[in-house]
C-alpha cells in the first residue's frame, strides 16, 4: 500500500504544476476505431472483446520489443522463454493456437509450434502504428489458428502532403542503464499529393538482462538486431491506391538463457532469427454498392530460424536451420447492400515451402554429418479459404454473422517413413447480437467457432523423438473450439468500461497417444491423434475515467481458468489473475504515465508445468511492478524517459525462462529534420 501511495503522490505533484488549457489525447473505448471485422468500425459497436494499443501509447512507452509493448494489455499475458522472445497468451492459449497478423497478412506459418514461441519479436517495434487484439474470435475473419484470438500489428503509414516537399529525416536514439539497450534508427520520409514514402533502418545492441533485487545479471541473454523497412503509397486515380511494403528483421546469437543455466549447455541460441515480409496491395474505393471497397494483396514472406547448441562435456555441435517461404494472395471486397445490411467477402491463398537441415560436427576432429532436419525437407503446405461476413442494423439492435470454408493440402516426403498426404477441411461460423438502448450502454452475446488445422510441425516430427518413436498421422483433423461470450460496454462521459465473461470448449486437440505393446527399433511407439478435450473460462474487465482534459485513469483485470478434461488436470501454462492500473497525463508538450502491473501466484499446475524447469517448484510467485514514463517535446526534438521496476522487485511472468528487468532507467531522443 505504501508503494501505491508513493506512486500517486508523485503523479499528482506533476499534475498540479500545469494549467488547464490543452486536452488529453489518450482515447477511451468510444473513440477507438478497430478493424477486427476486416473493415473499420467504432470499438463500442464490436460485439466481442477487443484491446488496442494506440500510437500515442507507443510513443509514451517506447517498448524495447513488440511483445513487451503488450505487457499490461487487457486480456493479453506475455510469456518470455528468453530475452529475445515473447509469446502472447490470449484467453489462455498461445503459439500456434493464436493468430498473429501484420497488415492483414498471416505471420503464422506451417512450422509454428504448440506452446510459446518467439516470432512476434521478429517485428520491429519502430515500424508499428497500432496493435489490435480480438479475444476469443478470429477464425471466421482470418482463418486457422485463431482459437484463443487474433493479434494484428498495423505498420506506420507515410502521409500524403498537400504540396511536394523535400525529404524529411528522422533520427532516433535510446540508451538503457547497464548497457541493456543501445538503439539507433534513421528514417527518410517524403511525399506529395500523389505519393508518400517512409523508409528506415534500425540497429540495436541488447546487453544481458539485469533482474531485480537479488537476481543480478542474467548471462547469456543479450543479442544484436538489425532491421530495415520501406513503405510507398501511390495514388493511381482518386479511387485507387497502391501500397508497396518490404520489412526485414534479423537477430543474431539470441541465447536461450534457461537452457544454458539449467540444462548443462555451453551455448544454446537462435542464430539467425529472421523474418522478411514484402507485399503489394491495391485498394479501390467506391466502385459500386457491391464493390464499395476492394482490396487485393500479393505477398511473400521468408522466415529463417537457425538453432546452434553444444552441451558441456560434449564435442558434438548441433546446427539446425529451418526456412519457410510463404507466397500468398488475398482479395476481399465490402458491399453496402442497403442502409441496414453490409457485407465483406473474400478469398485467401497461402502456400508454404519448407526447407529443414541439421548438421552435427565434432569440434575436435572437424568431422561433420548431415542428418534429417527438425522437419522433412521440401515439405509443402497449402492453405486456401473463402469467407463472408455480414452486419445488420435495426435501430437499437445489431446482428453480425459470418462463415469461412478452409481447405488444406499438406505434402510431406520423409526420407525414412515415406510420403504423407493430408487434406483436412474446416467450416466455421460466428454469430453475435448487440443491443444499444441509447449509445451509452451496449449489451452483447456472441458465439464463434475456432479451429487450427494440423500443420507441418504436427506432422513433421517423424521417427525417433525424445525416447519415443512417432509414426506419421495421416488422418489428423483440425483442433476445434466453441466460444461463448456475454459482454457489456459503457460510454458515459467521462467514464468508459467493458466487462465480459466467456467459456471456450476445446475439442479434437492434437495429442501424442502411446500404442500399447508396440516397440519399434527398441522405442515405444506413439502416434498423434485428435484425442484431447478441455475448456477455458474466465472474465475480463477494463475501465477508464477522464478526471479532466489532461488526466486519465485506466484499469484492466483478467482472470483465466483452464481444465484438461481428458487428463482431469489443469490445462498447461494458464496465466494467473493479472492486470494493470495506470494514470496518464498530457498537457501541451509534456506527457507522463505511471503504471502498476501485477500478477497473482499461479500454483494451479498441470503435470507438464510441474516438470517444466522454467516454472519454480510449487508455482510462479505473484508480483507487482511499478513503472514511470515521461516525455517532452521542444521544437524538432522529442525527449522520453522511463523508470522500470521502481522498487527493484524480483519477478518472472508465469512460464518464462528468464526473470523480468530490475530497477532501470532508459532515455530516448528523436530529432525530426
Amino acid at each position: 500500500m505504501n508503494k501505491i501511495i508513493i506512486l500517486f503522490i508523485f503523479f499528482f505533484n506533476i499534475y498540479s504544476g500545469f494549467s488547464q488549457d490543452d486536452s488529453l489525447t489518450t482515447v477511451l473505448i468510444n473513440e477507438i476505431v478497430v478493424t477486427t471485422q476486416r473493415d473499420p468500425v467504432a470499438g463500442s459497436l464490436v460485439p466481442f472483446s477487443i484491446s488496442v494499443i494506440t500510437p500515442k501509447e507507443l510513443e509514451i512507452l517506447h517498448p524495447r520489443t513488440t511483445p513487451e509493448a503488450l505487457m499490461g494489455m487487457n486480456g493479453v499475458f506475455i510469456q518470455k522463454t528468453n530475452h529475445g522472445g515473447g509469446s502472447p497468451f490470449i484467453r489462455g492459449l498461445t503459439g500456434n493456437q493464436t493468430l498473429l497478423l501484420v497488415d492483414g497478412i498471416r505471420l503464422n506459418n506451417s512450422t509454428f509450434r504448440y506452446g510459446p514461441n518467439q516470432y512476434l519479436n521478429t517485428i520491429d517495434p519502430y515500424t508499428i502504428g497500432k496493435i489490435e487484439v480480438a479475444r476469443g474470435t478470429g477464425s471466421v475473419q482470418y482463418g486457422t489458428d485463431a482459437i484463443g484470438g487474433a493479434l494484428q500489428v498495423f505498420t506506420r503509414d507515410p502521409d500524403y502532403k498537400a504540396e511536394s516537399s523535400g525529404p524529411g529525416i528522422n533520427l532516433y536514439g535510446k540508451y538503457m542503464t547497464g548497457n541493456m539497450e543501445k538503439t539507433g534508427r534513421g528514417e527518410l520520409e517524403m511525399g506529395s499529393g500523389k505519393y508518400a514514402v517512409l523508409a528506415g533502418a534500425t540497429f540495436r545492441d541488447f546487453g544481458d538482462l539485469i533482474g531485480g533485487n537479488s537476481t543480478g545479471k542474467q548471462t547469456p541473454s543479450g543479442y544484436d538486431e538489425f532491421a530495415a523497412d520501406a513503405k510507398i503509397r501511390l495514388k493511381i486515380k482518386g479511387d485507387i491506391e497502391l501500397t508497396a511494403v518490404s520489412q526485414l528483421v534479423r537477430q543474431q546469437h539470441v541465447p536461450v538463457y534457461h537452457k544454458v543455466v539449467l540444462e548443462n549447455y555451453q551455448f544454446n541460441e537462435f542464430h539467425p532469427q529472421q523474418h522478411l515480409l514484402s507485399y503489394l496491395r491495391m485498394n479501390i474505393n467506391g466502385a459500386s454498392k457491391i464493390f464499395s471497397r476492394m482490396r487485393i494483396t500479393g505477398a511473400f514472406q521468408n522466415s529463417t530460424e537457425g538453432r546452434s547448441s553444444l552441451k558441456n562435456g560434449s564435442s558434438i555441435r548441433v546446427d539446425e536451420k529451418d526456412k519457410v517461404d510463404t507466397y500468398s494472395f488475398l482479395a476481399d471486397f465490402m458491399s453496402v447492400l442497403n442502409e441496414r445490411w453490409s457485407a465483406t467477402t473474400g478469398v485467401e491463398l497461402y502456400h508454404d515451402f519448407v526447407r529443414s537441415t541439421r548438421n552435427e560436427s565434432d569440434i575436435g576432429s572437424g568431422h561433420s554429418v548431415e542428418k534429417r532436419g527438425l522437419y522433412p525437407d521440401r515439405s509443402v503446405y497449402g492453405n486456401y479459404s473463402f469467407f463472408t461476413l455480414h452486419h445488420f442494423g435495426f435501430g437499437k439492435w445489431m446482428f453480425d454473422g459470418g462463415l469461412r470454408l478452409n481447405a488444406f493440402r499438406i505434402h510431406i516426403d520423409d526420407e525414412n517413413l515415406g510420403a504423407v498426404r493430408v487434406a483436412p477441411e474446416a467450416l466455421v461460423f460466428n454469430a453475435a447480437v448487440m443491443y444499444n438502448p441509447g449509445r451509452i450502454h451496449y449489451l452483447y452475446a456472441a458465439f464463434s467457432n475456432g479451429y487450427r488445422a494440423p500443420n507441418i510441425d504436427d506432422l513433421g516430427s517423424l521417427g525417433i523423438v525424445d525416447f519415443r518413436y512417432e509414426l506419421p498421422a495421416y488422418s489428423l483433423r483440425p483442433e476445434r473450439s466453441d466460444n461463448f461470450e456475454l459482454g457489456y460496454k459503457m460510454n458515459m462521459t467521462p467514464f468508459s468500461a467493458t466487462l465480459s465473461v466467456y467459456r471456450m470448449d476445446l475439442f479434437q486437440l492434437i495429442t501424442r497417444v502411446k500404442r500399447d505393446g508396440e516397440i519399434l527399433n527398441g522405442y515405444p511407439v506413439y502416434v498423434k491423434e485428435n484425442a484431447g478435450k478441455a475448456y477455458i473460462q474466465g472474465t475480463e474487465a477494463a475501465a477508464g475515467f477522464r478526471a479532466s482534459d489532461h488526466l486519465l485513469f485506466t484499469a484492466g483485470l483478467s482472470y483465466t481458468y483452464g481444465q484438461n478434461v481428458t487428463r482431469d488436470e489443469p490445462l498447461r501454462r494458464i496465466p494467473p489473475f493479472n492486470g494493470r492500473l495506470a494514470t496518464v497525463f498530457r498537457k501541451g508538450k509534456f506527457s507522463s504515465t505511471a503504471e502498476i502491473l501485477f500478477a497473482s501466484t499461479q500454483d494451479r499446475l498441470a503435470e507438464g508445468d510441474k516438470s517444466d524447469n522454467r516454472i519454480p517448484a510449487g508455482g510462479t510467485p505473484g508480483w507487482q511492478v511499478f513503472n514511470l514514463y515521461a516525455g517532452y517535446s521542444v521544437s524538432i526534438v522529442k525527449l522520453n524517459a522511463g523508470i522500470q521496476n521502481l522498487f527493484n522487485e524480483d519477478y518472472r511472468t508465469h512460464g518464462s525462462g528468464i526473470n523480468g528487468v530490475g530497477r532501470s532507467l532508459w532515455i530516448a531522443a528523436s530529432i525530426n529534420l
